[in-house]
């Protein structure tokens, strides 16, 4: 069954409005970005977003991803928009650094019992060098794997069988957070040491085995291509249709009807009002 289309369209508008202060604020900074995943593909598929779609990601080189957030925090309108990644105090479930909007409520399913910032978002997604050799880069990918499990901190729901037992086995036997924060940083610190300059490919590790093994070269995102998204202009992939076909194979040919819903899982959504009032009421509830 199609999702009902009209939420989506209000929650996209939102999105729209922080990827363009995003890119602002990118171009203001000499930072580089070009749209990914879903974002990407609706660009090209749909001028725009994926018609169902209710989020927005793109992807950083680890040097400018690095500096993202203390640039944020020095120049950006913190008080309109947050930006949040995980540490040792914080953790919001998710590898990327998210760009938040904090006039908004979105609580995802996934952190509806964390004290966390529960503003709309969209996703920054950092771009490591890939290692050269196929020893260097299955460990690289070994890595990767143990990073989102003790960073993310929750069982996959999408993934195989053999994925969520191994993480719930993991996260059993290491409950401390101070102790998962030490690994996830650790492992963090060994998939991303490859310098972008020294290394022909890169990647993202901070996602499922499948998109970590998707490797690509560098030029694509040092000197990215423009494609129209919803009537603005924005950085993509320089060879967008090879990075869509690797991503998604025949991207232009929509997926069935039973699979175009939306891609978060919220709880509740309120696109008005700001999330610190519905602490107690909507999420941290006290049980």
């Amino acid at each position: 069954m199609k999702a009902d289309l009209t939420e989506t369209k209000k929650i996209q508008a939102r999105l729209l409005e922080i990827l363009l202060y995003f890119q602002q604020f990118c171009e203001e900074h000499d930072l580089g970005f070009v749209l990914a995943g879903g974002t990407c593909l609706g660009a090209v598929r749909h001028q725009g977003f994926i018609p169902w779609d209710d989020d927005v990601d793109v992807f950083m080189l680890r040097e400018d991803y690095e500096r993202l957030g203390p640039l944020w925090e020095r120049f950006a309108d913190t008080g309109r928009y947050a930006c949040v990644r995980s540490n040792e105090q914080y953790n919001i479930h998710h590898t990327a650094t998210e760009i938040k909007d904090s006039n908004t409520t979105f609580i995802n399913r996934h952190s509806v019992d964390s004290d966390i910032h529960q503003g709309l978002m969209i996703d920054v997604i950092p771009l490591d060098a890939v290692a050269d050799g196929k020893a260097a880069r299955l460990l690289q990918v070994a890595h990767g794997m143990l990073y989102c499990c003790f960073n993310f901190q929750r069982l996959p729901e999408h993934k195989s069988r053999a994925i969520y037992y191994m993480t719930r086995t993991a996260l059993g036997l290491v409950r401390s957070p101070k102790l998962r924060y030490r690994i996830w940083k650790h492992e963090e610190k060994m998939h991303s040491r490859y310098k972008v300059s020294e290394h022909a490919l890169v990647a993202s590790f901070g996602e499922g085995l499948g998109i970590m093994k998707q490797r690509f070269p560098k030029e694509w995102f040092l000197h990215p291509g423009k494609a129209m998204f919803e009537g603005h202009e924005m950085p993509v992939p320089a060879d967008v249709d090879s990075y869509l076909r690797i991503s998604y194979g025949d991207y232009m040919q929509l997926p069935p009807e039973e699979e175009q819903i939306p891609r978060h899982d919220a709880v509740f959504i309120d696109l008005e009002h700001g999330y610190q009032q519905y602490k107690g009421i909507k999420y941290c509830v006290k049980k």
